[in-house]
């Protein structure tokens, strides 16, 4: 039996070692030299502090910033741990409820607004952590975000369309606005720190 399990703890010891040592440290090497943004989290910093991932949505309730979709992570929102959508279909009463009050309180953010609401800003992604916005989502808040800062509306519609990301490819998905670079850029504009 010895005879044995001498080639089998040899071959589990070497195997350890290439895939569990050597194959991780060369990908994590190569990613960290070919494209350390993306192997970092996509992180965006400013005087060295880490304000979130370009990947990953953010929670936003002050009135002077852009909101994004609402996230379907629980216990809390955007737990990349916890990723995933809520299941819940379109005839699902819980969602029913849910859209309708956010609707609810998207009006009573800004009761002067008369458009429809875009979908996006009641509806989570399958994800829960979509850190997009359609730009017609971006476009809804800009009457409630110029007052709120006391700029003109069509300075803010500027910034939306400079911060409007193209389709991939130029075919795949739709224009979209990154919210927590929008709303850094909203920001350096008002000279908020």
């Amino acid at each position: 039996m010895l005879k044995e399990l001498k080639p089998a703890v040899a071959i589990f010891g070497l195997l350890t070692l290439l895939t569990g040592a050597a194959y991780p440290a060369l990908i994590t090497g190569i990613a960290q030299g070919v494209f350390p943004d993306q192997a970092n989290g996509s992180l965006i910093v400013k005087d060295g502090k880490a304000l979130g991932s370009r990947l990953i949505g953010q929670a936003f309730s002050n009135a002077g910033h852009f909101w994004g979709r609402p996230s379907a992570t629980a216990p809390m929102p955007f737990n990349a741990a916890a990723s995933g959508g809520s299941n819940q279909g379109p005839l699902n009463p819980a969602l029913e409820e849910s859209v309708k009050g956010r609707i609810a309180a998207l009006k009573a953010s800004d009761p002067s607004q008369t458009a429809a609401i875009p979908v996006d800003l009641v509806t989570a992604s399958g994800s829960g952590l979509d850190p997009h916005i359609s730009v017609a989502a971006a476009l809804w808040q800009a009457p409630r975000i110029a007052r709120e800062r006391q700029l003109p509306e069509s300075r803010v519609r500027d910034l939306i369309a400079s911060q409007t990301e193209d389709r991939q490819l130029g075919v795949l998905g739709e224009p979209r606005v990154n919210v927590l670079e929008l709303n850094l850029s909203l920001d350096a504009l008002a000279g908020i720190r």
